[in-house]
């Protein structure tokens, strides 16, 4: 008989076993997108494995499915009933399973879920379950678009003790930790879909997973508790996931930690008795709930907090020298004053813009494996080889992930490229270990010159030469079984310097977040040939003409003001910083002048099921 999910486990109703030590196991898990069935399957092959070795084991968030589903909600949630079936028949000595999902409520709403499951005579029952309140919808996120917030945030007992469940952002909110404390809770399980941003120089870990630990570490230490932090693993659309699990321990003491850019499991044994006894040396959690009452009173107090009136200037009323006032809201006034720039601005100082280049590089080996053999079933990847530093950063990079037996380089001259670049086109294959092949274009491109636009401009030619490359790339990899691979950097991307439909239609871009700047850093990381990275960026469209000739801006200087603008400060503080005012206005004025180039073609939208405004999909969904 298949138990019933939703009922409390009585197993789960034992607390304060004598038992000291508890085996956590963090499953650092990269669920296939999508594919649930096949997800819960892994799940409950992992749950089997671990079984001599975990009493808890602990998936990260949205595990049944990978998180970036946008629309597919809908279809990827399940009842829990389901999720348990899902997870076939336990072993009998199976541990304890937090996993989190998207979940279809009894009431048929959807919610992002922490489940608490455990192993009973003929399947998997649940013991909690919590829906995630806090839905992070700025950014790169929309999640309140999709799913509805919980609204119930309760520690609960185990057979292990007193537990406490979090998702993603409600860990780095001071409030939600502490009512799990306050309401007994010894250990605190956390699971994260947080893509790793900030590759800064000089860390060992991308910067966004150093605000967890900052996170957890203040946790431990304020409460006494443990906490365990599940993160997920793999790449889903250009988001990637860093891994990097961890077990803290009371005071903030990092008890283990899981790899980067990888699956993992990570394995320890924590003693909650350790807990208890810093909770009574060091009663903070009791100070905090004496004082509860009164904090409660002064917390409802700031919650409906309103803003007394601006008081009046002197010689006036407050009626004509108060903001104007609209919905209830102040309305900000006009000024014409110029905010000063932040004191870390410098117009000389490139630091910002330094990466930390042997983390980059794993992190852009792991989401190519990703996006194109995992997601996408491809062995085999196109690259178009120009003789310049982007393309042979994106060759070197595929061949890390992929070897160089299954990258296909291709040098596609036209009449006005130079012969240097087809000298360096070779050299970056040869240097990777990949065959180069040459396919001139000339004669293609000049039958259609020849007979239908004979006084074509040399930008038009160069264009038509940019998108008859791509043709063929796309040719190639068909008769290849391959994916072409992108090699467009951030900066043409920003200032769009960049032929539209050509250098921007491969699916798979690795270094098209990277300012041109950071793509030479990262050459030279790699091993590209030092004539290579050193000579002045060109298209080589027309002969003798530079990227940084038509950009009017060197890349240099570009760089920084695209970094500045991009952090939102305006281009009155960047000149007022000491940036050359031409150069600002030129770079912001390409910025804000080609944003078409850089979206999906406007389409007129005139149905309720529009593509990419209501119809939303992820492109590895």
């Amino acid at each position: 008989m298949t138990p019933d999910p939703s009922r409390d486990s009585d197993a789960s109703r034992v607390f304060g076993t004598s038992a000291d030590s508890l085996r956590i196991s963090l499953a650092q898990f990269r669920p296939r997108k999508g594919r649930v069935a096949e997800n819960l399957e892994a799940i409950g092959t992992a749950a089997a494995d671990a079984s001599a070795a975990a009493d808890l084991l602990v998936f990260p968030e949205t595990a049944t499915s990978g998180y970036f589903v946008e629309g597919g909600v809908e279809e990827v949630a399940r009842t829990i009933h389901e999720i348990c079936l899902g997870l076939g028949t336990p072993p009998g000595d199976a541990p304890d399973l937090v996993l989190g999902a998207y979940e279809r409520g009894p009431d048929g709403v959807l919610y992002n879920s922490a489940l608490h499951l455990e192993a009973r005579a003929g399947g998997w029952a649940l013991v909690h379950v919590h829906r995630k309140m806090f839905l992070p919808t700025y950014g790169l996120f929309d999640e309140a678009r999709f799913v509805k917030p919980g609204l119930r945030l309760r520690s609960y007992d185990t057979r292990f003790g007193r537990m406490g469940l979090l998702i993603c952002e409600e860990m780095l909110h001071s409030l939600p930790p502490t009512v799990l404390a306050l309401g007994g809770a010894e250990l605190l399980v956390a699971l994260s879909a947080s893509p790793a941003r900030e590759y800064v120089a000089g860390n060992d870990r991308p910067a966004s997973l150093e605000r967890w630990d900052v996170a957890a570490r203040a946790i431990t230490l304020e409460h006494g508790v443990h906490l365990a932090l599940a993160h997920l693993a793999g790449s889903e659309g250009g988001k990637i996931f860093a891994g990097g699990s961890a077990l803290y321990g009371p005071g903030g003491r990092v008890l283990a930690r899981g790899p980067l850019f990888t699956e993992a499991r990570v394995d320890t044994v924590v003693s909650l008795e350790e807990g208890r006894r810093g909770r009574v040396r060091s009663p903070m959690l009791e100070d905090l709930r004496t004082f509860l009452p009164h904090l409660g009173r002064e917390l409802e107090r700031a919650a409906h907090r309103r803003e007394p009136a601006p008081p009046a200037e002197p010689g006036g009323d407050a009626a004509s020298t108060s903001p104007a006032v609209a919905g209830g809201r102040s309305r900000p006034q006009a000024t014409t004053t110029t905010p000063a720039p932040p004191p870390r601005l410098s117009a000389s100082d490139a630091t910002p813009l330094e990466l930390e280049n042997s983390l980059l590089e794993q992190a852009l080996v792991s989401f190519l494996g990703d996006e194109v053999e995992r997601r996408r079933g491809f062995r085999n990847v196109v690259v178009g080889v120009s003789g310049g530093v982007d393309s042979a950063v994106t060759l070197a990079l595929a061949v890390r992930a992929f070897g160089p037996e299954r990258v296909r380089a291709f040098l596609l001259p036209y009449a006005t490229s130079s012969e240097e670049s087809l000298t360096h086109g070779e050299l970056v294959c040869e240097t990777f270990g990949v065959e180069a092949r040459r396919i001139p274009i000339t004669a293609s491109v000049n039958a259609y010159i020849d007979t239908e636009a004979a006084e074509l401009s040399p930008r038009r030619r160069g264009n038509l030469a940019a998108r008859f490359r791509a043709l063929v790339l796309w040719d190639q990899a068909a008769a290849h079984d391959a994916l072409i691979l992108g090699t467009g950097n951030k900066s043409e991307r920003l200032l769009g310097y960049f032929t539209w439909h050509a250098d921007d239609s491969p699916p798979v871009n690795p270094v098209g977040d990277l300012l041109k700047s950071q793509v030479w850093s990262l050459a030279r990381h790699l091993g590209v040939p030092d004539v290579v990275v050193d000579k002045a960026p060109s298209a080589d469209l027309e002969q003798g003409v530079h990227d940084e000739d038509e950009l009017g801006v060197s890349y240099a200087v570009a760089d920084l003001i695209l970094h500045w603008l991009l952090e939102g400060l305006s281009p009155e503080q960047l000149v007022a910083a000491g940036f050359s005012e031409p150069a600002v206005t030129r770079v912001h004025s390409l910025l804000q002048g080609t944003h078409w180039k850089r979206r999906p073609p406007t389409t007129a939208l005139v149905s309720s099921s529009g593509i990419g405004d209501f119809y939303l999909r992820p492109v590895d969904f």
